[in-house]
């Protein structure tokens, strides 16, 4: 089980003319990832975090600040150095970056062969990996013989082959279909809950965090600008960029277009509610209304899983004696979230 940290990490690159200035990728990020954690970096296009997973392995150095991976420190280390402390970290990419002309045996052999460990040991390991993948049968094809999430589980065998500490995957599921990004992303919880392995992943979809991920980093600009439990930064996001994410897999308010629609479609006092595991359930919330004579009817939103606890936002219009309405809005606002809409 190893720790990674990041401490005030900056990528720069030169500009591109003349005088022109330098282009940061990465602006001052810190990140402190638990050892046994999966932890996700979600941004859109261009935030950074690509960027940053190849910090973590000294595919490019940084510019400024500190990352250590377990007890050793990347930064500033020489390639003899990187090449010792990347045999601990595995890689997982978006194109699977399998040799098309070896057979996927030889693939999950090749990190084994730099190694230089003996052969009989590199049979038994590829052997052993490829049943845990579930391709112990495919030893002997070659790639593109291989479906897309079939690619993947070779990429996963050999990230996995010399025994790695800390596992990168770079938006490992995005080249794949939903079904096979779930069975990936299964694969992953597995290999994290078996081996103690930390898992650092990079996306920029929200049902993946939400899938997999204990802690989540939101990155925009370069800059980390939200960190914490999954739970807590999507049922509580504080940053737009965060609540950009969250609109895209989770139940939220009706946007505009839609809430006009919602208005002409039905004449009682529109409100959202907020529910969080937790806080207050939807039973209390109906029995509340029903006790104060107001009727109700969900029109828009749902509860769903994040992190394994219940979040969501419930659209509801409620029907009755305005007093009455306005009674039970003041004693729901004082349980949960709650705002009126129309």
């Amino acid at each position: 089980m190893t720790r990674v940290q990041m401490i005030g990490v900056g990528k720069r690159y030169p500009g591109r003319g003349k005088g022109s200035a330098p282009i940061v990728a990465v602006d001052d990020v810190s990140i402190d990832v638990a050892s046994g954690e999966i932890h996700a970096v979600i941004g859109y296009s261009g935030a950074g975090k690509s960027t940053l997973l190849r910090l973590v392995n000294g595919l490019e150095p940084a510019t400024s600040g500190r990352i250590l991976v377990g007890d050793d420190e990347v930064t500033g280390l020489s390639e003899r150095g990187l090449r010792a402390i990347r045999g601990r970290i595995g890689m997982i990419f978006q194109q699977f970056n399998l040799f098309h002309s070896k057979t996927v045996s030889k693939n999950v052999e090749y990190p084994l062969l730099v190694a230089g460990m003996p052969a009989e040991e590199r049979r038994r390991r590829v052997a052993e990996l490829l049943d845990f993948v579930g391709l112990g049968d495919r030893a002997s094809a070659y790639t593109d013989q291989l479906s897309g999430g079939q690619k993947q589980r070779v990429g996963i065998a050999r990230a996995l082959a010399t025994n790695p500490g800390v596992l990168l995957a770079d938006e490992a599921t995005s080249a794949l279909d939903p079904e096979t990004s779930q069975e990936v992303l299964a694969l992953l919880k597995r290999i994290n809950s078996e081996f103690g392995i930390t898992i650092i992943l990079i996306t920029h979809e929200m049902d993946v965090v939400r899938e997999i991920a204990q802690r989540v980093t939101v990155m925009d600009g370069g800059r980390a600008v939200e960190q914490g439990d999954v739970f807590d930064v999507f049922s509580d996001p504080r940053t737009e960029t965060t609540r950009r994410f969250v609109s895209t897999a989770l139940p939220t308010e009706p946007e505009t277009g839609h809430l006009e629609e919602l208005r002409r479609r039905h004449r009682g006092k529109l409100v959202t509610m907020t529910f969080r595991d937790g806080d207050v359930d939807q039973p209390v919330v109906f029995r509340a209304l029903a006790e104060r004579g107001v009727g109700v009817s969900i029109v828009h939103g749902g509860i769903t899983d994040v992190g394994g606890r219940s979040f969501g936002k419930l659209t509801l219009e409620l029907i009755g004696d305005d007093a009455r309405i306005d009674d039970a809005i003041v004693a729901l606002a004082k349980e949960t979230e709650l705002e009126v809409l129309a």
